[in-house]
């Protein structure tokens, strides 16, 4: 096949408007192998027809990508738990692959999810019990299966579980499900904590978590045992917190800036140092990323990594917004334009000027809030291609600016003013014979349906 008749294929598959009776003909289509588009297979609200004919394609690769789609209804998805390759039932049970932030998946029925850890392919039970995207109702679920694999996932959902079956699982006679039990039974148990500390696989999570005796932790610390872990511990005893405040290792100190306890005086008393690129993922705060407190508490400090974890919350008051959009920090802004659905447009636009080209800049790109008045006026003859391109987004941006942007020097820009509406027929036309421009112009929704027919037909794929 020639690649731009590829690319056009590629584009028609992503069409909002493409008729059923094409899509039907693009998704029996073997692609020389390939299968259909991934594309075609992955659209939102397929109809049932199309359904059909996914569920029933001879190539397993079209029924995993559709196994895999995060826009297909889980009810349609879930037909495949008795497909008979063992490759597309694993694809099922682990469910979408999440690339995009503001993506959200909904969960297999429980049920579905129960045939399939008892499916008779032992890849297929490890891809669900390793899937994100089991609810807590059937994680919970697994504390009693026959499966010591199942019975250790149970542990994620230890504060749901009864005392029974956590005393089971804590008893359990494989070593690995009571280590799993052990490490989160071990918050509230000293005695558990100790046995922890006994074995060098628990050790360190057991010292950054557990319960502990004060001399187990004296021990740890005049033996310099993970002591960034132990510097975690909320259990530390406050004079111990104090020594390690002032350890000579750096990550040490660290550890110990993050503890929750501490004012925010104390805190910035002390001597550590925060990369420009390292992320926030302090626990507690990302524990409380829907508490208004721990919120508060986090973006107000001027600890970067507590600011950095608060901005990854989609919860963040108005005024708490506006107080991380003011930390002059990219990193803050670059996670406020991926989790918050109110960042204000300025900030989406300096996170675009800094990081155009990059995932981040897409995702500004694509937040809800990004400017689109205004912009064909400030850009359309700015001497950065990334810039030219967003004069496309403009409302009042005309068919004349549009064609002219198709021929951009730029590649991304000629590519986004090819797939938008208002770009005139014959221009349209033409690039669909364009390799760069093809795929954009197989999507523009306003191609008529004859040459998304032709399409197919330069294609090869069958009438």
């Amino acid at each position: 096949m020639v690649a731009f008749h590829a690319s056009a294929l590629d584009g028609v598959a992503r069409n909002p408007a493409l008729p059923t009776p094409l899509l039907l003909r693009l998704l029996a289509f073997d692609g020389g192998g390939d299968g259909p588009p991934r594309h075609a297979l992955q659209r939102a609200g397929l109809p049932e027809p199309a359904v059909a004919v996914i569920l029933a394609h001879p190539n397993p690769g079209a029924r995993i990508d559709f196994a895999m789609s995060a826009r297909a209804e889980p009810a349609q998805r879930a037909r495949l738990a008795d497909d008979a390759s063992p490759k597309v039932r694993a694809a099922l049970a682990y469910g979408p692959e999440l690339r995009k932030p503001r993506t959200t998946v909904a969960p297999l029925p429980d049920d579905v999810c129960a045939r399939l850890l008892d499916d008779p392919d032992p890849s297929v039970r490890t891809a669900l019990l390793d899937s994100p995207h089991l609810t807590p109702s059937f994680v919970a679920s697994l504390a009693t299966h026959r499966d010591p694999a199942a019975r250790r996932s149970a542990a994620r959902a230890w504060e749901k579980l009864p005392p029974d079956e956590r005393s089971a699982l804590l008893a359990d006679p494989d070593p690995e499900v009571r280590r799993a039990a052990a490490l989160l039974e071990c918050r509230r148990d000293a005695r558990v904590t100790a046995e922890l500390l006994r074995d060098p696989k628990s050790a360190a999570e057991a010292l950054r978590r557990g319960l502990l005796h004060r001399a187990d932790a004296e021990r740890c610390v005049a033996e310099r045992t993970h002591l960034a872990a132990l510097a975690e511990n909320p259990s530390l005893p406050n004079d111990l917190v104090e020594q390690l405040a002032v350890d000579p290792d750096g990550a040490v100190r660290l550890a110990v800036s993050l503890r929750p306890e501490l004012g925010e005086a104390r805190r910035m008393t002390i001597d550590f140092t925060v990369g420009a690129f390292d992320r926030g993922n302090v626990e507690w705060v990302r524990d409380g990323l829907a508490d208004p407190e721990v919120l508060r508490r986090a973006a107000a400090s001027a600890h970067p990594l507590l600011r950095r974890t608060a901005a990854q919350s989609p919860h963040l008051s108005p005024d708490l917004m506006l107080l991380l959009a003011h930390t002059e920090d990219p990193l803050v802004e670059d996670l406020l334009s991926v989790h918050h659905p109110d960042t204000p447009e300025e900030v989406l636009m300096r996170v675009y000027a800094r990081l155009g080209g990059t995932f981040s800049a897409w995702m500004a790109e694509t937040h809800p809030r990004f400017p689109r008045e205004g912009l064909a006026a400030r850009y359309a003859d700015h001497p950065d291609g990334n810039y030219r391109r967003l004069a496309v987004r403009d409302p009042a941006a005309t068919p004349t600016l549009i064609e002219r942007l198709s021929h951009d020097p730029a590649v991304w820009t000629r590519q986004a003013a090819v797939g938008d509406p208002r770009l005139p027929l014959h221009r349209l036309r033409e690039a669909l014979h364009v390799p760069e421009l093809a795929s954009s112009a197989g999507a523009n929704p306003t191609l008529p349906e004859d040459e998304m027919a032709a399409v197919l037909n330069r294609a090869g794929v069958p009438a």
